[in-house]
C-alpha cells in the first residue's frame, strides 16, 4: 500500500497557504482553490504541509494521499507551473496561437478555433507545435486532451495531433 500522504509538502518561498472550509494556495503563477475534506486534516508547520487522516472517517485512507497529491499539485503549480507539449503530423497541419484562442488547420473543409479558459496560456513555437501551460495540473491536461481529441493520430499514417512524448504504433497495410 502506497505512503504518498506521509510525505511532508515543501512550501517555496513566496507561497502562501490558507486552510479552512477551502484550501487556498497563492503563488507568483496565481491562486488556486479545493475543498477541504473532512476526511483528512492539512496544518501548516512552518515551509512544510502536513497531511494526516482524522481518525473514525470511513474513506480517510483513500482521501489522504489523495488530498496530499492535489495539495502538491497546487504548490508546485503556482509556483513553477505546469505544461503539456503537443505535435501535428501531417501535411497541411498547422497551428497557430492568436491571444486565448488556438486556430487549428487538420485537413477540414474549415479551421477549427479552440478558445482556451481562464489560467491556461498556448503558445506556437513553430507551426506544428503547440505548447499549453498553466498553474492548475488538471486543466492543462484537460485542453491539452480536449485539442487532441480533434484529430487524434491515425494507426496507419500517424497523421493528427499527438503529446509530444506519445509513442504512436502504426499498423501495417493490408496485403493481397
Amino acid at each position: 500500500m502506497s505512503r504518498v500522504g506521509k510525505n511532508p509538502i515543501a512550501l517555496p518561498a513566496g507561497v502562501e497557504i490558507s486552510v479552512g472550509e477551502q484550501i487556498v494556495v497563492k503563488g507568483p503563477l496565481g491562486t488556486l482553490k479545493t475543498a477541504a475534506s473532512p476526511a483528512v486534516s492539512v496544518v501548516v508547520e512552518g515551509a512544510n504541509i502536513l497531511v494526516s487522516k482524522v481518525d473514525g472517517a470511513a474513506n480517510a485512507s483513500a482521501m489522504w494521499g489523495t488530498m496530499r497529491a492535489n495539495l502538491n499539485n497546487m504548490v508546485v503549480g503556482v509556483s513553477k507551473g505546469f505544461e503539456r507539449k503537443l505535435q501535428l503530423v501531417g501535411v497541411g497541419y498547422r497551428a497557430q496561437a492568436a491571444g486565448d484562442t488556438l486556430n487549428l488547420s487538420l485537413g477540414f473543409s474549415h479551421p477549427v478555433a479552440h478558445k482556451m479558459p481562464a489560467g491556461v496560456k498556448v503558445e506556437c513555437p513553430t507551426q506544428t507545435e503547440i505548447v499549453i501551460k498553466g498553474a492548475d495540473k488538471q486543466q492543462v491536461g484537460q485542453v491539452a486532451a480536449e485539442v487532441r481529441a480533434y484529430r487524434k493520430p491515425e494507426p496507419y499514417k500517424g497523421k493528427g495531433v499527438r503529446y509530444a512524448d506519445e509513442v504512436v504504433v502504426i499498423k501495417e497495410t493490408k496485403k493481397k
